[in-house]
């Protein structure tokens, strides 16, 4: 259904139908009317033309029989129409000898068309009124205006209303598009390359579905990559971890073990996403104190960070992964940003903020990305803690965005769902 604003936005495509078919109505109706008007005008002129010329010829005949000129015949240049008698003068008539002019400019709107000739020497002329031809005319000229708006009151509502189809099929394009690029990899159009209607839009719908199709395999091979690799690694992984606890002490052997200590936690990061992307993750939720469990999750991490319960209150959630997500976000607050780092918590909010350079761009526009932490100047790492961050939350039924200070600093924020 659309909404008021979409009815009112004069960019739609239904409006820009509609404006251009009431253009081209207009278009038609214009050079219609003109070309009537110019061909009613001229086939008046030539009838009443003909029509003077007939009253000049009986005129004469009786002026030739009767010896004296009838009562409509002039015979005095000074009554007739200059005009009139330069065509005379001119031979600007029909080869009968005769000239016509129409005098449009008669007083009282009431046009004449005179027909003259030269009889005995001398100029002779007759008028013929008008009036009525005119009349005629302008109500042609009326209705042709008037049935001109109606077909436009007609033809537009229902170009409206037959351009209203495909714009719902745009419209479903556009909203499919939309929840593809929300992540929404499943959405698909419903039209395939075989669709109804066989037209542009058919063809749009069916490479979004073409390209959603490609996405989604994509982000499974990956997925699948990634659970291979971490699955893979953990045998060698742990036959490591033992091997490292069997060396002498010793500044290399230390080395060695912190080196083996990062790798494992990449491992388990790793399996800890393959089974988020997986959806094997279930979470058991129970009301908490969110405060307490918070201030338990900084204690854990050891980093340096500075806490403010304000309000807290009691939040229905999983604490395990509560405390999943703090610490992550804390951690990668103190590896990219700088301190110090604060942590609020009012009502069943979680706010982590630090005062480093802030979240890249990429990251505000498309979320947290696994191998991808954005700006150089947030420091190294993998782009995994703010990713399973997103993803437990989502296990949750949390929200959790992330945004820049307008002061300077990333803020990432938790919102919990409130205990019953």
């Amino acid at each position: 259904m659309d909404t008021i604003s979409d009815l009112l936005n004069w960019r739609s495509l239904r409006w820009k139908t509609a404006l251009l078919v009431a253009v081209a109505c207009c278009a038609v109706a214009l050079t219609v009317g003109v070309l009537v008007h110019r061909s009613t005008l001229e086939r008046s002129m030539n009838d009443g033309g003909a029509k003077a010329v007939a009253q000049l010829s009986s005129a004469l005949g009786e002026y030739e029989r009767d010896g004296a000129p009838p009562g409509g015949l002039e015979t005095s240049p000074a009554a007739m129409p200059a005009e009139l008698l330069d065509r005379l003068r001119h031979g600007q008539g029909p080869s009968t000898g005769y000239a016509t002019w129409y005098d449009g400019d008669s007083p009282g709107d009431h046009p004449e068309m005179w027909a003259a000739r030269m009889y005995r020497g001398g100029p002779v002329a007759i008028s013929t009124d008008m009036t009525s031809d005119l009349l005629t005319r302008r109500a042609l000229d009326r209705h042709m205006w008037k049935y001109s708006l109606v077909a436009l009151a007609v033809v537009l509502p229902l170009t409206a209303l037959s351009a209203e189809l495909p714009h719902r099929r745009l419209r479903r394009v556009a909203r499919t598009a939309r929840r593809i690029a929300a992540g929404d990899l499943a959405a698909r159009t419903g039209a395939g390359p075989g669709g109804r209607g066989g037209d542009e839009i058919t063809e749009i719908s069916a490479t979004v579905d073409s390209m959603a199709d490609s996405l989604l395999a994509r982000l499974t091979a990956e997925q699948r990559f990634t659970a291979d690799v971490a699955h893979e690694l953990r045998t060698p992984l742990m036959g490591l971890v033992t091997a490292s606890g069997l060396l002498p002490e010793g500044e290399a052997t230390d080395l060695v073990r912190d080196r083996v200590g990062v790798l494992r936690v990449l491992v388990e990061d790793l399996l800890e996403i393959s089974r988020l992307d997986a959806g094997a993750e279930r979470a058991e939720l129970r009301p908490v104190p969110l405060a307490e469990l918070v201030e338990d999750a900084l204690d854990r991490t050891g980093l340096p960070t500075r806490f403010v319960p304000a309000g807290a209150g009691s939040a229905r959630t999983d604490p395990r992964r509560v405390d999943r997500i703090v610490a992550n976000l804390v951690a990668n607050a103190h590896r990219h940003g700088s301190a110090p780092v604060e942590v609020a918590v009012a009502g069943t909010t979680v706010t982590v903020r630090d005062h480093g350079p802030g979240f890249p761009r990429e990251l505000l526009a498309d979320g947290p990305q696994r191998f991808r932490t954005g700006a150089s100047e947030r420091g190294r790492g993998h782009g995994l803690g703010l990713t399973i961050a997103l993803g437990q939350a989502r296990v949750i039924g949390a929200a959790l965005s992330f945004a820049n200070a307008p002061d300077g600093g990333a803020v990432a924020t938790l919102r919990l769902p409130v205990a019953d």
